[in-house]
């Protein structure tokens, strides 16, 4: 089953215009400072080897230079600066320290790495391990943390560069009167071209307090971004990449993923470390340790520490990745980290740049790729200074689209260094792109697959694309026909409908609704729909009322038995929203519905009522919704959000409480429902999935309102479902269920040879349920007897997968066998199975 995000589609637009193959090119990396004062030093030109143009001209202190040919020379030279020549091996190519004085000096030394591998008969004879239990035991924490109240600024800045481009990629027929995007092209260390297509710089101020309580804030109030319209998706997404990361946590998260850090207390499980030299670090003595993976093929980094050689601190390090790094669409990455240590007991962030190189297909050297690059600069700290109450609250201004609007005097201050000519070129690149139709025409075909809907008229998108076909027991061949209003992802208001016609039964369906948001900063909304069509019941234990959700008819090719458990549905809802906290929404809806079987002679829903038979059940109720999502990122503020992916749980308590006699409806019930979902980094053996939900009807209510245990009987993958079960196989009046999956990134498949040259990741599962229902509940069924809960014992089932299944860096196809473990003397089950489907991410 094919996940459309549409952010991921965003960024994998760039993806769709470069060549099928990755650039792995030789790089160096360092900063560039005044002997004297220590300051970083900005314009400064850095040749490679013997080359007389300059392969880079700072705007940093830092600096990174690349080149498809072995890089064995650097030369830096500033005006009113003695020009310095550095020798560059594979050992001392990263973090180089570089001392550039106004008078004749010597050559630096401090860059004198040491050469070769020194073995040790165990860790306790490396010296670097007395220095790492030092590190250890003097653990930092964030500064912030200890005092009273804090503030400080971020400048944030992120961009995209296609890299590694020539002139034949130039000449594709793909970039016809689009060949003005050229101009904005720099060279690079390898003589090609690097063209930005992406930049965004933010600035954030952040307000925190731990005493008496404890709150913060943190608000954007300035952010530029090149080109495209409708970019808050985009800008989103490509700041979603990444992660702010603790070196002295065990794990570091990137993507999602976790990798082992080399400053965390079982360090030496996973890395060799090697005491290389005493430099100096902004004026502070410290220890370099080089530390690399003991195996190339997990997933871990190689690189710098920096050690404060009087208190322990760590005052820098970098990371870079192996070159068997196993995440999708991802090469390399690199990171580089500063902090600034007040006291003995904390740090506190003073520089981040994080930089990936991304590929859609291979790995091979010399093709094309993406360099997304993040830097973030922490400035004006202040402590325990009052702070207004005011400043926590959030403000109906801070939503508005021009708040964050700021002039070029603005951003001229607030940027800690000035943008070189490529990165104020992309402005005006980008900007001239969206003048182009041809441009536009590619946009609006990826717009279209990403968010499955296709603008037909200003403001009118008709779709979804992908539900226009699809097939059932009831209707055999059905069309489905809809359409939505769309002015932007910021819209406060939308409308849409479907129809849909079934070719054997000769029925058309509909579902119609409106929604409208009166108000952006606690999101008050309200809405109301009608729909009446062919659904399966029980496709979910926690779902939501909704106004008009999308058809969930069978409409599977390829499935394992016959699904006759269809039931029809005439629904009219009513529902009103608010957060009343961010992240944290309160919901009511309210439902008229009637149901009765599609398929009468085969799925019998016939029930008794005060003594009679009735097949069609009469149904109100209204459900209160308590929904949180603590530190979940969205991508817009309109009615519709896209919420970014990342480790945030969702938790959701749910009441329902059925009215009978209102708008004829026939019973009076009560439900209590119960959901969490979280996703958990487990070090380096990889991530958890967690999902748990627990329920109970205090009612006995017919078969049509009961809670039915999910099941999958297609042979794609539905999360959150049981893959062995029939439908209505297990009915609940009380549930609870559990699934666990874990996906190990290939830590064990990686010990296997031949295999581990695959790159597939493996991933374990296992799903339980229990539950009762009551005779009374049975009773009321006219086929009662046919229903039972998994009372007895727990059902389970289990198994593994395969995931990352592809070629090069496409690997997005995921393969799960299934078994059954018990309740498997009953007919027509399934006990093993097999899911295939696509699975977009890292």
């Amino acid at each position: 089953m094919l996940n459309n995000n549409s952010p991921k589609h965003y960024l994998l637009f760039f993806f769709l215009i470069l060549s099928s193959s990755v650039c792995a090119q030789n790089r160096a990396s360092g900063r560039v400072v005044d002997e004297k004062s220590s300051k970083e030093l900005t314009k400064v030109d850095i040749f490679i080897n013997n080359s007389k143009t300059p392969a880079l001209t700072t705007t940093s202190g830092s600096f990174i230079v690349q080149s498809d040919s072995i890089i064995h020379q650097l030369k830096f030279s500033r005006k009113s600066y003695t020009t310095e020549t550095l020798d560059i091996t594979p050992e001392n190519a990263e973090n180089i320290f570089v001392q550039l004085s106004q008078a004749k000096v010597s050559d630096i030394q401090e860059i004198v790495l040491q050469s070769g591998k020194t073995k040790y008969k165990n860790k306790k004879e490396n010296p670097a391990y007395a220095i790492m239990q030092k590190v250890w035991a003097q653990k930092r924490n964030n500064g912030l943390e200890k005092f009273d109240t804090y503030s400080f600024k971020e400048y944030e800045k992120t961009q995209f560069d296609l890299n590694n481009l020539d002139s034949a990629f130039m000449k594709k027929k793909i970039f016809n009167k689009l060949d003005f995007i050229f101009d904005y092209a720099d060279s690079t260390a390898s003589g090609r071209l690097g063209l930005p297509i992406f930049l965004n710089e933010a600035v954030y101020e952040n307000f925190g307090k731990n005493r008496p309580d404890k709150d913060s804030k943190r608000t954007l109030v300035a952010q530029k971004t090149s080109g495209f319209q409708d970019n808050q998706v985009i800008t989103v997404s490509a700041k979603n990449l990444y992660r702010d990361i603790n070196i002295y946590d065990n794990t570091l998260n990137y993507f999602d993923i976790g990798f082992q850090s080399p400053v965390g207390t079982d360090g030496f499980s996973t890395y060799d470390y090697s005491l290389m030299d005493t430099i100096t670090i902004r004026g502070e003595k410290a220890f370099q340790i080089r530390y690399q993976p003991k195996r190339k093929d997990i997933l871990a980094f190689q690189g710098n520490l920096y050690i404060d050689t009087d208190t322990y601190a760590v005052l820098g390090a970098t990371l870079k990745s192996t070159q068997k790094i196993n995440v999708n669409f991802v090469n390399s990455v690199y990171t580089q980290v500063e902090y600034d240590n007040p006291d003995e007991t904390t740090f506190l962030p003073k520089k981040l740049i994080t930089e990936f190189e991304m590929s859609p297909f291979s790995k091979k050297k010399g093709a094309k790729s993406i360099i997304a690059k993040r830097s973030v600069d922490y400035s004006e700290y202040e402590f325990n200074k009052p702070l207004d109450p005011k400043v926590f609250k959030r403000t109906e201004e801070e939503y508005e689209d021009k708040f964050t609007n700021k002039d070029d005097a603005y951003w001229t201050k607030a940027r800690p260094d000035t943008l070189s000519k490529a990165e104020q070129g992309v402005y005006n690149m980008l900007d001239q792109l969206q003048q182009t139709p041809k441009f536009n025409r590619m946009v609006k075909l990826f717009e279209t697959l990403g968010s499955r809907y296709y603008n037909a008229f200003k403001g009118i998108d008709i779709g979804p694309i992908f539900s226009i076909y699809g097939r059932n027991e009831v209707e055999g061949d059905r069309i489905r026909l809809g359409a939505r209003t769309y002015f932007g992802l910021n819209d406060t208001w939308r409308a849409q409908f479907y129809t849909a016609y079934g070719f054997k039964d000769q029925q058309f369906k509909y579902g119609v609704e409106a929604r409208y948001m009166f108000n952006k900063l606690n999101r008050f909304m309200i809405g109301a729909g009608t729909t009446r069509d062919i659904v399966q019941l029980g496709g979910q234990l926690t779902s939501g009322d909704g106004v008009t959700p999308q058809s969930s008819s069978s409409s599977t090719f390829f499935a394992r038995g016959e699904n006759i458990s269809l039931s029809s549905v005439n629904k009219t809802s009513v529902f009103a929203a608010i957060e009343p906290w961010k992240n944290f929404q309160i919901r009511v809806d309210g439902v008229m519905q009637s149901i009765k079987s599609a398929i009468p002679e085969k799925f019998n829903l016939m029930y008794y009522k005060d003594g009679r038979l009735r097949q069609t059940v009469n149904d109100s109720h209204v459900t209160i919704s308590l929904i949180a999502k603590p530190g979940a990122k969205f991508s817009q503020t309109g009615i519709d959000r896209y919420q970014a992916r990342n480790l945030a749980p969702t938790i959701v308590l749910r009441y329902t409480r059925g009215i009978e006699g209102l708008f004829n409806a026939d019973f009076n019930y009560d439900k209590l429902q119960f959901m969490l979902y979280k996703p958990f980094l487990i070090g380096s053996m990889g991530k958890l999935v967690v999902n748990f939900e627990a329920g109970k009807n205090f009612s006995t209510v017919p078969l049509a309102l009961q809670n039915i245990i999910p099941a999958n009987l297609s042979y794609g993958l539905v999360p959150n479902t049981f893959s062995q079960l029939n439908y209505y196989e297990f009915v609940t009046d009380a549930y609870t269920t559990l699934q666990l999956e874990h996906h190990f990134n290939g830590k064990i498949l990686s010990y296997i040879p031949l295999i581990k040259k695959l790159k597939f990741r493996e991933v374990a599962f296992i799903r339980g349920a229990y539950g009762t229902l009551s005779d009374a509940s049975k009773a009321i069924n006219v086929e009662g007897f046919r229903y039972s809960a998994p009372s007895e014992h727990i059902y389970y089932e289990y198994g593994f997968g395969i995931e990352n299944i592809g070629i090069g860096n496409l690997r997005i196809f995921r393969v799960d066998f299934n078994w059954r473990g018990n309740y498997l003397d009953r007919p027509d089950i399934s006990k093993f199975g097999v899911k295939a489907g696509f699975q977009v991410g890292f």
